[in-house]
């Protein structure tokens, strides 16, 4: 009686309906000791979400090359600013479970192949524009277009047709089932715009529907954003103002979180973990979820174009070593797919890659190659992705490959490197389904394939059984399916999936969240600047 008695009260106090004295009184006398009933305050007061405050952000993501097309986007500073901006039709929750956004219902039929969102109504843009169909069917149409860029491209390949039925409701009609489709329309590249005449005009406007307006941008240095006083959501987007600073040097950004400068940063390097929880004004947060560092191989570039190549270098890795020495055990070691048992069917009896000096030489000899293999590396790919080309550098050599490390510049490394360079470093966040995961890099229609595997019979059939396991609904079926598919990719895709690795963050003890943090992206799945407050 007394437990419900005290919640009751916690929830008045956190509502506003009693002070933080009576409930301290209150406290007392239902029998509870005056520190534990002063603690107890404190406790609620701080879970309770307050309005108001600058949050400043240091990101080690952010490029001058950046741009305000969602399409576009291709590191967490555009993500997060999408997300901080405008909404999608679906969001990831901070529980991980699949909610509505603008969209307020989303209905399958025709075995998965029809879907039917219903639209939240009154949604306006910063504009003053009532949102529509008409807007939605528009964004998906300009990410869709055979001439697009976009990198949302390849998730929509499925999509046959869209129409509406009146102002808020919207239908699409897949060339297959797909029962991940709502996940796949929560990607932050496809925040909903607004639209004239039933066009996108302006990709890089700043208009969205989100909880924040920007007032400044500059490209990987600076954006600065005030609150959304007509934001459709309630009891969300707590700041007056945001503003995300690039901070793509470990030690600034470190230094920036222990002086105060900022209130939160991402990726703190594995190696500072300790030093920065040390700080009595700091909180660590660390979530483990998809996210996973790897060195694509584009298959089409010499000498990665030869599969025994390919697998001399699966094979001369040290793995564990990178995870202890790189992340410092906040991970694990990689598999050369993009799946772990995190998510559904994966696939427990794959080979395991690890170090084998001598099935790496074996390989290596098959291939007929000779003299240095050039990797292209810079700390902006991940914390720490120098000294990790090192590690495998010094591996390699040991089983007689000689890699010759090339240090590129951390800024427009995502524009000029990665997805164009041979053999580079990359990170992803990953994706909540396997099917995302493929359709965001691994099939042949999408612009992030970055190891350009495409061609050659074992791609076609990892693409045939991409597209089968998609609309598939037989679980043992799909099962099968998607086995097969890691097995394929694994054995001879471009992809060194060298480690998953433990999003860690750190922030000011004044920055509050919920219990639950998302862990489908970093910085709860990017929602921070929605979710988050000052206590």
């Amino acid at each position: 009686m007394r437990d419900e008695y005290l919640k009751k009260q916690a929830r008045w106090l956190s509502e506003g309906q009693i002070d933080r004295r009576q409930f301290i009184k209150t406290a007392i006398a239902a029998g509870l000791a005056v520190p534990s009933a002063l603690t107890l305050a404190t406790n609620v007061l701080a879970a309770t979400p307050k309005s108001g405050g600058k949050l400043r952000y240091g990101s080690s993501y952010g490029s001058t090359t950046d741009a305000l097309d969602p399409g576009t986007s291709e590191n967490g500073m555009t993500q997060a600013i999408n997300y901080a901006r405008g909404n999608q039709l679906t969001e990831v929750g901070n529980d991980g479970k699949l909610i509505a956004e603008l969209a307020e219902t989303f209905e399958p039929s025709n075995g998965a192949k029809t879907w039917v969102f219903d639209l939240r109504k009154g949604v306006e843009f910063h504009n003053g524009k009532t949102m529509t169909a008409d807007d939605v069917i528009a964004t998906f149409n300009y990410h869709r277009d055979e001439n697009s860029k976009s990198a949302a491209k390849g998730l929509l390949t499925a999509v046959k047709e869209i129409k509406k039925d009146g102002d808020n409701r919207v239908i699409f009609e897949l060339e297959g089932g797909n029962a991940d489709f709502p996940y796949i329309v929560s990607d932050y590249h496809i925040m909903i715009m607004p639209s004239v005449d039933g066009q996108i005009e302006d990709a890089n406007s700043p208009i969205g529907t989100g909880g924040y307006i920007i007032e400044s941008y500059e490209a990987g240095v600076r954006t600065l954003m005030k609150r959304n006083p007509n934001f459709f959501k309630e009891g969300r987007a707590h700041f007056d103002e945001a503003e995300f600073i690039t901070l793509a040097d470990t030690t600034a950004r470190q230094n920036a979180i222990m002086n105060g400068d900022v209130d939160f940063i991402d990726n703190v390097d594995p190696k500072t973990v300790s030093l920065l929880a040390r700080v009595p004004t700091l909180d660590i947060l660390q979530t483990t979820g998809t996210q996973h560092y790897t060195f694509p191989m584009r298959v089409n570039a010499a000498p990665f174009d030869n599969y025994d190549l390919r697998m001399a270098l699966k094979y001369a890795i040290k793995r564990q070593e990178l995870v202890d020495k790189i992340l410092l055990g906040h991970g694990k070691a990689g598999n050369d797919v993009p799946v772990n048992a995190s998510m559904p069917f994966f696939n427990t009896e794959l080979p395991v890659h690890e170090f084998d000096a001598e099935k790496a030489a074996e390989h290596y000899k098959k291939s007929g190659h000779s003299g240095a293999i050039q990797l292209s590396v810079s700390d902006a790919a991940f914390p720490g992705a120098v000294d990790a080309a090192q590690l495998i550098a010094a591996s390699a050599k040991e089983a007689g490959i000689e890699i010759e490390l090339v240090r590129e510049p951390s800024d427009g490394y995502w524009s000029n490197v990665w997805n164009k360079k041979p053999w580079s470093a990359c990170y992803w966040s990953g994706r909540p389904t396997q099917d995302w995961m493929y359709t965001s890099a691994y099939t042949n229609d999408t612009e992030w394939n970055d190891t350009a595997w495409k061609d050659g019979e074992a791609a076609a059939k990892f693409n045939d059984l991409v597209v089968m396991a998609r609309s598939e609904t037989d679980d043992a079926k799909r099962k099968g399916q998607y086995w097969e598919a890691q097995k394929i990719l694994q054995d001879d895709g471009g992809a060194i999936v060298s480690m998953w690795a433990n999003f860690i963050h750190a922030h000011s003890k004044s920055l509050t969240h919920d219990e639950n943090v998302a862990a489908n992206w970093q910085s709860d799945g990017g929602k921070f600047t929605e979710r988050w407050w000052f206590s």
